[in-house]
């Protein structure tokens, strides 16, 4: 079903067209073959990048669109909705270039930022290590100086796109404390990085999952973005950015649940009359829009705050929890409208509700999300 949406303009209402058809012609046609088969759709980002959906918040000057979040999020939620891989690897894009972006130089922008936006290189985010999950500070992963550069020692786990990226945004220790981390873009080439075997996931299984190994890897001086020991701020602010974008992929997700069950109960009859007719699952479906579209409304705020250049770290917080929890709801309850066929994989609902638990994990797990509420309502 289109989602009614609020645009700000009418190119942003061409860009959302553009996005369904797309999302129609090369994404639905394979999304479950491709996920039962844990293959990797290498190619969609590349259609992806050319038709300019991986640089839309991007200035234009690097080949972005120069599009506001609140349009860019709306685009996630769309491809979301037909494929949720695709989806997160959209997001995990935009968060790999976002230290690039805001605090790399302008010879470092200029230099990287126009292939990495344009589909021509795939990016991966390495923050979280085998100890260090929702404790960054805790990483050991190092980096060294050395005569020409940097050398980094360690493991990066819970990658997404680990072994298909071209290149990775590296948080590193390079000194002590909270103080003591930097942030570094390291081809995938460079000697000594290696992929581990891809993480057996129970959903998104076409999104690559793997722990990256640092082993001596060397890089030059100029890999560094921004200031040596500003990384741990770098990957906050960029952790912001990117629960917004895994909210519009939940919501989309979410979305797509209501409509198979909304479509599933009009021509299932029971007891003389189609089931949607019959109150208590009548109610169940309402309850299902309600929960889609409060959290679509949650992480447009958020969007509009960010493109205000006004503060939003906890709405971005309030806006991963609700999304992500209403879409494990959302996905959960459709498999319940489908019954026993729910519970097949003659349906895509079963999917939905295994794509959706990772959503309350990832970005930051839902618990950090409402210590990083409580403890800012607190100060």
């Amino acid at each position: 079903m289109a989602v009614d949406r609020l645009l700000p303009t009418e190119d942003a209402a061409d860009l959302l067209d553009l996005v369904r058809e797309i999302g129609d012609a090369e994404l639905l046609p394979r999304v479950a073959a491709d996920e039962k088969a844990g293959r990797f759709p290498r190619d969609v980002f590349g259609t992806l990048g050319k038709a300019g959906l991986l640089g839309l918040p991007f200035p234009e000057r690097y080949g972005g669109a120069g599009q506001p979040y609140e349009v860019y999020l709306q685009v996630l939620e769309e491809i979301g909705a037909r494929w949720a891989s695709v989806g997160v690897g959209v997001s995990v894009q935009s968060l790999t270039c976002f230290p690039l972006l805001n605090y790399g130089t302008e010879e470092q922008r200029e230099r990287w930022l126009p292939e990495l936006i344009g589909g021509d290189l795939l990016g991966a985010y390495c923050l979280s290590e085998p100890d260090a999950g929702s404790d960054p500070g805790a990483m050991r992963t190092r980096a060294t100086r050395t005569e020409g550069g940097w050398r980094l020692d360690g493991t990066k786990a819970w990658v997404t796109h680990g072994g298909q990226a071209d290149f990775y945004t590296v948080l590193a220790r390079t000194g002590e404390g909270s103080r003591g981390i930097s942030c570094f873009l390291v081809p995938a080439d460079a000697p000594g990085l290696t992929a581990a075997e891809p993480e057996q996931k129970m959903g998104l299984t076409a999104s690559t999952t793997a722990s990256m190994h640092f082993d001596g890897v060397e890089i030059e001086a100029d890999r560094l973005i921004g200031a040596e020991g500003q990384g741990l701020s770098i990957a906050l602010a960029a952790l912001d950015a990117g629960r917004l974008g895994i909210a519009a992929v939940a919501t989309g997700l979410a979305q797509a649940a209501l409509d198979h069950a909304v479509a599933y109960a009009k021509q299932r009859r029971t007891f003389g009359q189609a089931i949607i007719d019959h109150q208590g699952l009548g109610f169940l479906l309402a309850d299902m829009q309600a929960g889609v579209q409060s959290a679509r409304a949650t992480y447009l705020d958020a969007a509009r705050r960010k493109d205000l250049d006004r503060p939003y770290g906890t709405e971005a917080s309030v806006a991963k929890l609700v999304a992500t929890d209403m879409a494990m709801r959302v996905t959960t309850d459709a498999v319940q409208v489908l019954g026993g066929y729910g519970y097949t994989r003659d349906f895509p609902v079963e999917r939905f509700m295994r794509e959706a638990k990772v959503m309350q994990i990832f970005e930051g797990t839902n618990q950090i999300q409402r210590l990083v509420i409580s403890r800012r309502l607190a100060r």
